[in-house]
Parts: structure tokens; C-alpha cells; sequence
């Protein structure tokens, strides 16, 4: 039933992910569907549970900063396969197994490497409003290549270059230069990885 359910939501988005649409995927009757699954909301609660497995734990988590980047790469890319699924991650009221698992390893790793409770879900929070933000300013551009760019830009300067000469020049540069926005998502990771500053705690001692 979930394998169904994210066959549905890939191709049509959550819109797509009913009963109805899941049992005729099937070829079965709806109704039969609660024989496996309570209802809509726990079909909901299995298909993020189903992204979150797909997203990396470090193992060798020696170097928590490339830990933690190993694991953003990781989530971004399941959004990319994903995006219905950006507004879900943090919203289930019933977490799956794999749900609770991702977080708790992950916050393992941030308290080895010394921070304390507060400082581990402050960088925890961070890290995800980046990695989301990125994921659904990603998903909602009005192209998906540079190809696609190019030809939104070019209509974009057409209307708007004297009015706008700066946002023209920014324009032009991106266009020339072959800019892929998915390609700024590991740049500015790093920006926000180099900014935060070592805890406090000793790592030994956690």
C-alpha cells in the first residue's frame, strides 16, 4: 500500500494520494485498504517515514561537521525525489520507527561531539530550516534547469531591465555564467556549517 501510495505522490503530488487512487493503482476496492492501513492520516505518517529512511545517518561521525553535511546532502536529495513531501517532515503527530530513529541518531552524533540538549536541537533547527527552506524555494521556481532559466530570464529582461537595472544585471551574470540553483545548495551549507562554533560541552564527557 505505501509502496503505491509514493508511486502516487511522485507522480501527482499529495493531491494524488487517496484511497480510491491507491486501490485502483492496486486493483482492489478502497475499503479493502483498511485491512493495512488505518486511514488517510496514517497512510500520511508511513510515506514520511518512507523519506526519512531514505536519508543518510553517518556512521563515522569522528568529524561532526561532516557528519552533519554528509546527512544534508542526503535529506536534500530525498526532497529533490520528493518535494510533496517538504511540508510533512516535521508536521506528523505519529512519527514512524524510521522517523524517530534519523532523529535520534543524529542528535547522538551532535552529543558526542559535546553539545548539550539546547545546543544540539539549536543546530538541529538550523540545519532543517535550511535544508527545507532551500528544498521548497527550490521546488516552487518557475524553471528547472539552466536551460529553463535562460528562457524565463530572457523574458524576465525583456519586461523589466530599465525599470530594474540591477536585478537585470544579476540576471544577466547568472545566465551567462551557467547557473544551476540545485548547485548554491552545497555552497551555502557550508556557509552555515563554518559559522557554528565549536560546543562548549567535552565530547568525553557526554
Amino acid at each position: 500500500v505505501l509502496d503505491v501510495a509514493l508511486e502516487l505522490a511522485d507522480e501527482g503530488g499529495l493531491a494524488a494520494v487517496t484511497m480510491a487512487g491507491v486501490g485502483a493503482r492496486l486493483g482492489v476496492e478502497a475499503m479493502s485498504l483498511y485491512r493495512h492501513i488505518g486511514n488517510k492520516e496514517e497512510m500520511l505518517d508511513g510515506l514520511v517515514d518512507r523519506v526519512f529512511a531514505e536519508i543518510e545517518v553517518p556512521r563515522d561521525d569522528r568529524d561532526w561537521r561532516d557528519a552533519l553535511r554528509r546527512r544534508a546532502v542526503s535529506a536534500h536529495a530525498a526532497l529533490r525525489r520528493h518535494a510533496w513531501a517538504i511540508g510533512l517532515m516535521e508536521s506528523r503527530a505519529q512519527p514512524g520507527q524510521a522517523t524517530l530513529a534519523h532523529h535520534d541518531a543524529m542528535v547522538a552524533i551532535l552529543f558526542r561531539a559535546g553539545f548539550d540538549g539546547r545546543g544540539a536541537t539549536r543546530v538541529y533547527n538550523l540545519l532543517d530550516s535550511y535544508i527545507y527552506g532551500f528544498a521548497l524555494q527550490e521546488a516552487t521556481l518557475p524553471f528547472s534547469s539552466p536551460e529553463e532559466m535562460a528562457a524565463v530570464s530572457e523574458q524576465m529582461l525583456a519586461s523589466m531591465a530599465d525599470a530594474y537595472p540591477h536585478l537585470a544585471r544579476v540576471q544577466r551574470k547568472l545566465v551567462g555564467s551557467g547557473f544551476d540553483y540545485a548547485d548554491e545548495f552545497k555552497t551555502g551549507l557550508d556557509i552555515i556549517l563554518g559559522a557554528l562554533p565549536e560546543p562548549a560541552g567535552d565530547p568525553a564527557r557526554t
